[in-house]
């Protein structure tokens, strides 16, 4: 078994004023030759954009890009004819394939808006753009694994689909509960994400926004030491 521990302040930050954007892996500004990526896992972006504000048109090509909002709403447009808000408890999921075009916007006049954006780099190039968005019901993750996004050829209940052999799960721990992850192929890893509270992994004690990878293993435990909000990103580690 392998780990690599990822704590909250290691991140990369950049200040743009109408945006706050903590970034895991090396992106724009900030770059790290030994943060570039976690297998198929190449951005996990923590973004808060100010009242009124926003990403303006910019393209995007051959990436799996994942948007989860944590607190207020996002609204998106893009160049396929889609325009919706993308809520809390909802999750967006775009396979930008041959290219695409989309902008994201804060339209609260008070409130600022804070989501991640993950993504993964697919297993084809060149396929058909595609845009996909869902509600998922949050008791389906109290204290056990809800998938919420998964390779288009194998998709599980309500799951997104994305081109790649990648899956994304959330839960919410309560204090003292556990579950155990199996994935899906031994040559996937793990990489496990603290939106909220104290886990442990292997040994190691995780709290709001640390991050650890784990690869080289079949199974791997997670076990809440209070109240936790956590998104697990199961990826190939060689593609």
């Amino acid at each position: 078994m392998k780990t690599i521990i990822h704590k909250s302040d290691t991140r990369g930050y950049a200040n743009h004023g109408w945006l706050k954007s903590h970034h895991t892996f090396s992106f724009a500004g900030y770059q790290d030759a030994e943060r570039m990526n976690f297998g198929a896992l190449r951005v996990l972006n923590d973004d808060v954009v100010e009242p009124e504000m926003g990403f303006g048109t910019h393209p995007h090509k051959n990436m799996e890009i994942i948007s989860i909002p944590l607190k207020g709403a996002l609204s998106h447009k893009d160049s396929m004819g889609n325009k919706r808000a993308i809520e809390v408890g909802e999750i967006q999921v775009m396979s930008a394939g041959t290219g695409l075009t989309h902008s994201e916007f804060n339209d609260s006049k008070t409130d600022d808006v804070n989501f991640l954006q993950l993504w993964i780099i697919p297993e084809e190039m060149g396929v058909t753009p595609n845009y996909e968005q869902r509600k998922f019901d949050t008791s389906a993750q109290k204290n056990k694994l809800q998938t919420v996004v998964a390779p288009k050829d194998k998709l599980e209940g309500d799951a997104l689909p994305i081109s790649q052999q990648a899956y994304i799960y959330r839960t919410d721990l309560e204090a003292g509960n556990s579950i155990s992850l199996t994935v899906k192929n031994e040559n996937n890893g793990l990489y496990i994400f603290v939106v909220e509270g104290s886990i442990a992994v292997e040994g190691n004690t995780l709290e709001n926004r640390d991050a650890v990878g784990v690869w080289g293993t079949d199974a791997t435990k997670i076990t809440s030491n209070e109240n936790s909000k956590v998104i697990i990103v199961e990826v190939p580690m060689t593609f």
